[in-house]
Formats: structure tokens, sequence, C-alpha cells
């Protein structure tokens, strides 16, 4: 795979850089560069490019914007001949989800608006 470098031209002062490695956190500070590259099936990955951090442009069907739909996909509901609904699927949906607690209260509400909508 070719790279090209393209380095951020302003990077942080070394006084700076040392100060923050000693105090790390996550989320708290940022490289000064990035490496940005291309992906197809065809391929796979290519033309990278080593350049100054900065913003991202995603498109907005990127799946990650999705992910709250997502997380349903492949769970069934069927109405049952007592009038009740049966769930296929919502115990693998639930180990997709990374904090199980967040899960469990996500899907009850996500499951009594349905219910309601879905009854009137």
């Amino acid at each position: 795979m070719r790279v090209i470098n393209n380095p951020n031209k302003n990077p942080l002062p070394n006084s700076e850089r040392e100060k923050r490695v000693s105090e790390p956190g996550f989320g708290k500070y940022y490289t000064d560069n990035m490496v940005i590259a291309q992906w197809s099936e065809a391929t796979g990955w290519q033309d990278a490019e080593l350049r100054a951090y900065g913003p991202l442009t995603l498109d907005p069907a990127t799946m990650v914007f999705h992910y709250g739909q997502e997380v349903f996909e492949g769970m069934k509901a069927y109405s049952q001949p007592d009038g009740g609904v049966s769930l296929l699927g919502p115990m693998q949906m639930l180990k997709d989800l990374p904090n199980l607690q967040h899960g469990l209260h996500f899907l009850r509400c996500q499951l009594n608006f349905l219910y309601k909508r879905w009854r009137s």
C-alpha cells in the first residue's frame, strides 16, 4: 500500500507533548496527525495518507449513525392467539449491546413504545 506522508506543519512543542504524556486521559488529548485510507471490497485498503488531525467527512447513511435501529436488526414480533406478542431475537440483541443495564432499559422503553403503537 502506498502511504503519502503529509504530517501536521504545526505540531505541539515538545514541552507541551511531554506534559500531556505525563498526564494522560482518554479523550483528553489527541495526536497531531491521523491516517486516512480508502477501502473497497475489490482492492482492500489503499491510498493511505498521514495528515494533520482534523474533522472527518461521513456520509449521512454511514451505519454508525443508525446503530439505534441496527441493534434491532433481526428481531421479529409475532401476534399470538391470546392477544400477546412474542419476540424472536431479543436476547441476541441484548448480547450485542456494550452496556447490558442500559440495554435492558432501552429495550423496555422501545418495546413499550412499539407495543402501544402496534396496538392502536
